[in-house]
């Protein structure tokens, strides 16, 4: 089987070409390929199908070549990963699956996507790779707990569940155990949730804010970064700061993404990297 090892920002992915939807890919495969011990190690799984070729894709098929099967480590669906979608498209252009689309072309062109959160389009700024997502939509209000400390939190929606939480200004982000996964009102996310939790950053030039973020991906535990979770973490900076759109520079332990939320959409910016290839054998992994 062949692969080839991502990143953006620290967010991992094992990516498996399967161009007609041949492999028959498990969970159990996906969560041994993704054991950082005995597989290559992963905070998921991009499977690169034609849409044509899958029946999550096929209804977008007319309007993207290409669908973005995501899978969270522990073999698990998710509806949308917007680092995830930015490696995919990296991959795309560095294997000629697809053409670049610059963000300074006269024709503003860019590459549709097919995922199971619907139709997103992507961008090459420079070193960068941009995805143009749904707008975050703000839609109700929450608690986490982890260990003895609840913090209320915005509930946002990025085409997959969000929980954006602001720490006390006494508490530091580094501070948090995310070791374990943060309480939450399953009645409110039934489907489960991504917690990001917040602080304020210093100013930065050029942006209307600037936030410091951790996140708990719910199916991968803690990760370097987590891009819908930047987008929605960007959202409620920029409702605190009394603006409905705006650019907001958000930095994760994987280093630092641009958020920016438009009347009708959001762009995430940041570097994807490609950083291995080769081939695997699946019957060597451990289910």
């Amino acid at each position: 089987m062949e692969f080839t090892k991502g990143h953006g920002t620290g967010n991992d992915f094992v990516i498996l070409p399967d161009p007609d939807g041949t492999l028959d890919l498990t969970p159990g495969l996906v969560a041994a390929l993704c054991d950082r011990r005995r597989g290559l190690g992963g905070d998921g799984v991009l499977r690169v199908v034609r849409a044509a070729k899958h029946p999550e894709g096929v209804a977008l098929a007319g309007e993207a070549e290409w669908f973005m099967d995501y899978w969270n480590s522990d073999g698990s669906f998710a509806e949308m990963c917007g680092n995830g979608a930015r490696v995919f498209v990296r991959y795309l252009l560095d294997r000629s699956l697809a053409a670049a689309s610059s963000s300074s072309s006269s024709s503003g062109g860019t590459l549709p996507i097919a995922t199971r959160a619907g139709l997103v389009r992507a961008r090459v700024e420079g070193a960068d790779v941009a995805v143009e997502m749904r707008r975050p939509r703000l839609y109700d209000t929450a608690t986490a707990t982890l260990g003895g400390l609840t913090l209320p939190g915005a509930a946002v929606d990025v085409g997959n569940p969000h929980l954006v939480c602001a720490l006390p200004a006494a508490l530091e982000l580094t501070a948090l155990d995310l070791t374990r996964a943060p309480e939450v009102d399953a009645g409110t996310f039934p489907a489960g949730v991504n917690v990001e939790f917040t602080t304020p950053g210093e100013p930065v030039a050029g942006v209307d804010a600037h936030v410091l973020m951790r996140v708990y991906e719910r199916g991968s535990a803690e990760t370097l970064s987590c891009g819908t979770g930047a987008c929605a973490v960007g959202a409620v900076a920029l409702r605190d700061a009394g603006l409905d759109t705006g650019t907001v520079a958000v930095d994760v332990p994987g280093g630092r993404l641009t958020v920016t939320v438009t009347a009708d959409s959001c762009w995430l910016s940041g570097p994807a990297v490609l950083v291995a290839t080769g081939t695997l054998t699946p019957s060597a992994l451990t289910p």
